[in-house]
């Protein structure tokens, strides 16, 4: 379905539950196209209630037995600069969702340092471009992910890159040290605008009625700066993946019912 000339797409499921179940059926398939010729498949993940959830389902999923885990690379978008066994930490989360489960490569998952690896906050941003830098795609200074995953805040800022702050407008590095983030933990690494938008497919996933407003500043074409989630846009595919209760503000019209 088509938003105002782009091709943001809204996929509506009833409840959380059900919504995680529909993305991780979309994440297998697509590793499965992705790997089954041997390619590399670089994915971004993301954290949060329903990013744990997806990955969960994912885990799940008796078809995630058949992949080749060795052809999948994992990266965050966004992560809190905490030690490693912090539960705000997003690469805990998704060790414990999914990653621990599967038989993929420890040097296959590209995690953020964490302040006791004896980096400051600056070093561990630069440190991070500095790894996506190693694996760069033909156009970019970076992988061109396959799927990147992105939450959605109510104020609808996205990895970490929150509304009307300089981070978000940033196009001339990969990674970026947050301080005093709105939202706690006050400092973060962030992914820059350019990088997540360079991969093929940016899947929003996001639920509950708080979000709902967001959601449709998005989809009007509201300004990045105000609305980051309104600068998210894959190269082949943007999905708004929502449930009932983020979708109230949604028209009818603008979901696709079939994807």
């Amino acid at each position: 379905m088509k938003v105002q000339g782009t091709t943001k797409t809204v996929v509506v499921e009833p409840t959380p539950a059900d919504l995680a179940a529909r993305v991780a059926d979309r994440f297998i398939t697509r590793l499965q196209a992705r790997t089954r010729n041997g390619r590399i498949a670089h994915v971004c993940l993301t954290g949060g209630s329903m990013g744990g959830a997806v990955l969960a389902a994912t885990a799940e999923d008796p078809r995630s037995a058949d992949i080749d885990w060795s052809l999948v690379h994992f990266w965050w978008g966004d992560e809190r600069f905490v030690e490693r066994d912090d539960p705000d930490r997003n690469s805990l989360q998704s060790r414990r969702a999914l990653l621990d489960h599967i038989p993929v490569p420890a040097e296959n998952v590209h995690e953020v340092a964490a302040p006791s690896d004896g980096v400051t906050l600056d070093e561990a941003a630069q440190a991070y471009a500095a790894e996506l830098a190693r694996f760069a795609s033909v156009h970019d200074e970076w992988p061109s992910f396959a799927v990147c995953f992105l939450g959605v805040g109510p104020d609808g800022h996205i990895a970490s890159l929150f509304p009307d702050r300089p981070e978000v407008t940033v196009t001339d590095a990969a990674a970026l040290p947050v301080r005093n983030s709105p939202k706690p933990p006050p400092e973060r690494v962030t992914l820059t605008r350019p990088v997540l938008n360079s991969a093929k497919r940016v899947w929003l996933v996001l639920t509950g009625a708080d979000k709902a407003s967001a959601l449709g500043l998005a989809l009007a074409g509201a300004s990045y700066a105000s609305v980051p989630a309104a600068g998210a846009k894959g190269r082949r595919r943007t999905v708004f993946f929502v449930d009932e209760a983020a979708a109230a503000e949604v028209s009818p019209e603008l979901i696709d019912r079939d994807y």
